[in-house]
């Protein structure tokens, strides 16, 4: 039986992940006004994640963690109070629907039309998300770079 990652058996956040983002948060208001809206944007989104259930909450830090570490270009922030994720333009590329928000029976992960998903005349543009697995990581990821590329 393979060993499991920590990541991969993870429920949410660890301590270590924690600290890191409110680092991170730190240095980009260190940086200036500029850095702040960042910030404050990462903070935005980590509160909301914060005050989802906590399937949806694991959820949303996977995709989280996945996103900033895949396209670090992105900039968190919240979307209709959806965490979400924009480009140098502003614009949302990414963003994560808890299945608490209109209560449905799965998360859903979710592209807009400035990600480069493009695939011939149809393609998907939101994925159902039920539980986290390498599998899930993996196409999460590749969905990713795809977006941003």
């Amino acid at each position: 039986m393979p060993a499991k990652s920590a990541r991969s058996e993870s429920r949410g956040f660890s301590a270590e992940e924690r600290a890191a983002m409110k680092e991170r948060a730190a240095e980009l208001r260190a940086e200036g006004k500029k850095g702040a809206k960042k910030a404050d944007g990462l903070q935005e989104v980590l509160d909301r994640i914060a005050q989802m259930a906590p399937e949806d909450r694991a959820l949303a830090e996977r995709v989280h963690v996945a996103v900033t570490e895949t396209a670090p270009e992105l900039t968190p922030k919240t979307w209709y109070g959806m965490p979400a994720y924009a480009n140098e333009d502003g614009k949302i590329v990414i963003f994560f629907q808890d299945s608490g928000k209109f209560s449905y029976r799965y998360s859903t992960l979710g592209f807009q039309e400035t990600a480069n998903l493009d695939d011939g005349d149809l393609w998907p543009v939101s994925y159902a998300l039920q539980q986290w697995s390498p599998a899930v990581e993996k196409r999460v990821v590749e969905l990713v770079k795809a977006a941003v590329s």
